[in-house]
């Protein structure tokens, strides 16, 4: 893939831009190869490979220049406004959406932030759009002081975006660098984004997390359920369940007979969203819970017979990785996005031994993948 922007050094987030393809795969698979060898992993299955551009399914984007003239973008080093409209990672519904999205700032007058100065109101963009095209769009401004004219105008950028499902307002008042406030103000009757995903169905609400890549999600999650399918486990737990993409997909795994399961996770949104597509799929043996994971299994009686962990960067730590150590559990299913931190885990839990790993490559362009693997006891 090539990149104007990247060319120009306009933009140079996509650090990889420019090299083949395939070679890229091939240096992610070295690379979770070499740092995961000193466990011995029996089975390396083949990497999942994504399509090369269009693949981001969710666009956070710097709004900066003036009212009449937004940029929506990135900022440079000294806090003006570069335009990335036309950036070839996102998709193309996003693409499609900018245009009138930088025209509704100026209809509505809502005055971009501007970082050296600290005036304005419009800081960013968050734009996600489903597998069936639908958009969620999120205006984060500075206070409620726009709310009012974006309530005003709102028909019209729907009527030029009849895609359009969820808008909302999400007030960021500090001055730092975040991408989104707690106070989210939703201004249209429907408030979830269905993001549909092989046979399950989420409801991911504003401020829940959701994979990037809706191509590679999906085969993540399709694979996690076969793994768990001929393990037939009784209980499982999906600890940093977030919208309950594993949870969900493997509730029914077996059916009637599928294992009972529990999704903990620290964000209440998100919770809220998985509890929806619980409710909509009707499955009786699944439960969500807003909780810190680690202090969840310290206090729980006994453990599943599976856990399932996907954890941020940072791994799950060395308490929750002394724990599983000491636990019964039989699996543990561990998908991670920083190879290093899954080795650093995975040598606190010498008991629980890989069965097999696979590269999927969720972010193409960049160092960034995730890995899966099954580890089982030794007994």
């Amino acid at each position: 893939m090539d990149c104007a922007y990247f060319d120009a050094r306009r933009c140079t987030s996509c650090a990889l831009m420019g090299q083949p393809y395939a070679r890229q795969l091939a240096d992610k698979q070295r690379h979770a190869e070499d740092l995961l060898a000193p466990f011995d992993v029996p089975e390396w299955l083949p990497p999942v490979a994504s399509t090369e551009s269009n693949y981001r399914n969710k666009a956070k984007m710097v709004v900066a220049g003036t009212v009449d003239e937004p940029t929506i973008g990135i900022l440079d080093a000294d806090g003006h406004g570069i335009d990335l409209q036309a950036c070839g990672i996102c998709s193309p519904g996003h693409r499609a959406a900018f245009p009138p999205l930088a025209r509704f700032i100026t209809l509505a007058r809502i005055t971009p932030y501007d970082v050296t100065r600290r005036t304005g109101e419009l800081k960013h963009l968050i734009v996600t759009e489903s597998p069936d095209g639908e958009l969620m769009v999120r205006f984060v401004v500075r206070s409620t002081e726009p709310v009012g004219r974006i309530r005003k105008h709102l028909p019209t950028l729907l009527a030029e975006l009849p895609q359009t499902r969820v808008v909302t307002v999400n007030v960021l008042p500090e001055h730092k660098a975040a991408l989104e406030g707690e106070h989210e103000i939703v201004l249209t009757d429907a408030d979830t984004l269905p993001m549909r995903l092989n046979d399950v169905t989420m409801h991911l609400r504003p401020q829940s997390f959701f994979q990037t890549n809706t191509e590679i999600a999906a085969a993540l999650y399709a694979e996690a359920r076969d793994w768990i399918r001929g393990l037939a486990p009784d209980s499982a737990w999906d600890l940093y369940s977030g919208v309950g993409g594993f949870a969900l997909h493997i509730a029914d795994a077996g059916g009637a007979d599928g294992p009972a399961v529990t999704g903990i996770e620290t964000s209440v949104e998100a919770v809220a969203s998985a509890e929806l597509s619980r409710s909509d799929a009707a499955l009786s043996r699944l439960r969500f819970a807003t909780g810190d994971a680690t202090a969840f299994a310290i206090a729980a009686d006994a453990a599943p017979d599976l856990v399932i962990v996907n954890p941020p960067r940072r791994g799950i730590g060395g308490e929750l990785s002394a724990w599983l150590e000491a636990s019964d559990a039989s699996h543990v299913l561990y998908s991670s996005c920083n190879v290093a931190s899954l080795a650093k885990d995975l040598a606190a839990m010498p008991s629980l031994r890989p069965v097999r790993a696979r590269v999927f490559d969720m972010f193409p362009q960049t160092t960034h993948f995730e890995v899966m693997v099954l580890l089982e006891r030794v007994r």
